[in-house]
């Protein structure tokens, strides 16, 4: 009981407040959601100047928890809906699973450091059986989301910071997946970023379900909702392209120095190589592939040829469950790109999960004649169907991409759509205006 009391005035002195835990008195106004949190802690008699979340595991182990865990295969959501725009507020974003630990890490670098003072790392266990109070850790223990802030964290070391976290499930079975985390400054706890992620987080559960219903359903052995991830070649506003997908254990590049190890980045060449041969199934002649590389480089076929070799290489080190064959060349193994991802969504209407997962064109900086082809197939299929199709919000969303800034159709089709007394018909009118004077002028 002795040791208890201690650990109760070590706290009440590491958050400066009068909060008598066990009696359930509260003088500081702190939320009854966080005192019974700290009880949970204490109860575990985990001290809050000790608590910390030291790192256990060692490369392989995190692999292969990576490897096994279904969120691998939504990063590329994630990093669409949450880490583009964390580090220009000052945040991270951190994955963790089931049990609170976290496996992937992103966002504002500064921030990632200071946060590895208090553990907040690859592989630590942030769970509230470790830590004490935490956004991850509580929102887990609770199943549902939640935010933190600075003191009222269990711990002393992680009062520098606040955090919102949101618990992911599996839509087809809802078993618990791990959780999503904002970590940051007070902009981590602002009233908006609640809801921001946990529309994110339905986001990605819609985006899973999807995946389920393309994805042979695993063995009856496997824990329920866990699914190995596939590879994903990213494409979409990016010049080099990126492979996503489980490494074997051991199989990491020397030297990789990426957000993940399930993230490989390619060189421009090598991506447009594989985008091909991701769109074009049926495999391609040494001649068509060349061509559609190159329109009048000399020894076309000849430099494919060493380039093969090159990304054979490269795959066998990264990623060597995914072979090239040849005569024609083909992918062996199944390859899914991002762009494709756009139209399937697409296709079926989710509009804004489509526009979502739009991060800018294919492969913009490459002037390969069958990239321009994909480019524009993509490009002008999502215009298209967000013209005919779309809500006039998503129309809106669209409208103010980099893409669309300029296209004054899109902008015409957006002022029809608003209602007429509505608020945004000032802001269409004047992008309308400023387009037909950048024209004229």
């Amino acid at each position: 009981m002795g040791t208890f009391s201690r650990q109760e005035r070590l706290h009440e002195a590491a958050i400066g407040d009068r909060t008598d835990l066990g009696s359930g008195a509260v003088q500081a106004g702190v939320r009854r959601l966080v005192r019974e949190s700290w009880q949970r802690s204490l109860s575990l008699r985990l001290d809050p100047l000790t608590a910390q979340a030291a790192p256990t595991l060692s490369a392989d182990e995190l692999g292969r928890l990576r490897a096994r865990n279904p969120l691998a295969a939504v990063l590329p959501v994630i990093n669409t809906l949450l880490v583009r725009h964390a580090a220009e507020f000052g945040l991270i974003v951190a994955v963790a699973d089931e049990t609170g630990r976290l496996l992937w890490i992103d966002g504002d670098s500064s921030v990632r450091t200071r946060a590895e003072d208090m553990h907040f790392v690859v592989g630590a266990d942030w769970s509230e059986a470790r830590v004490g109070t935490s956004a991850p850790g509580t929102a887990l223990a609770l199943d549902h989301g939640i935010q933190i802030q600075r003191a009222e964290h269990f711990s002393q070391l992680a009062h520098p910071f606040s955090c919102t976290a949101v618990p992911i499930h599996d839509p087809v079975t809802g078993a618990l997946l791990g959780v999503i985390d904002i970590t940051g400054g007070d902009a981590a706890v602002a009233p908006q970023t609640l809801p921001l992620v946990e529309a994110a987080v339905a986001a990605l559960e819609a985006e899973l379900r999807i995946q389920s219903l393309s994805a042979p359903r695993p063995a009856p052995a496997r824990p329920s909702g866990f699914t190995a991830p596939g590879i994903l070649l990213s494409v979409l506003g990016t010049e080099h392209g990126a492979l996503h997908g489980a490494q074997s254990a051991g199989q990491h590049s020397a030297g990789q120095h990426s957000v993940d190890q399930h993230r490989v980045d390619l060189s421009p060449r090598h991506a447009e190589i594989l985008l091909l041969l991701a769109w074009h199934r049926q495999g391609l002649s040494a001649d068509r592939l060349a061509g559609l590389l190159s329109a009048e480089q000399p020894h076309a076929v000849e430099n494919l040829r060493a380039e093969m070799v090159r990304l054979r290489r490269v795959l066998a080190v990264s990623h060597p469950q995914l072979r090239v064959g040849s005569r024609p060349y083909r992918l062996e193994t199944s390859v899914d790109t991002d762009a494709g991802r756009v139209l399937r969504l697409l296709a079926r209407g989710a509009h804004r999960m489509a526009l979502a997962a739009y991060r800018g064109t294919v492969l913009p900086g490459s002037a390969a004649p069958g990239i321009t082809e994909i480019r524009a197939e993509v490009s002008q299929r999502l215009r298209q169907t967000l013209l005919s199709d779309a809500s006039v919000e998503v129309l809106l969303d669209y409208a103010r991409t980099e893409e669309a800034a300029w296209d004054s159709e899109v902008w015409r089709a957006c002022l029809q759509l608003l209602p007429a007394r509505s608020p945004q018909r000032a802001a269409v009118v004047a992008n309308l205006a400023r387009i037909e004077a950048e024209l004229s002028a």
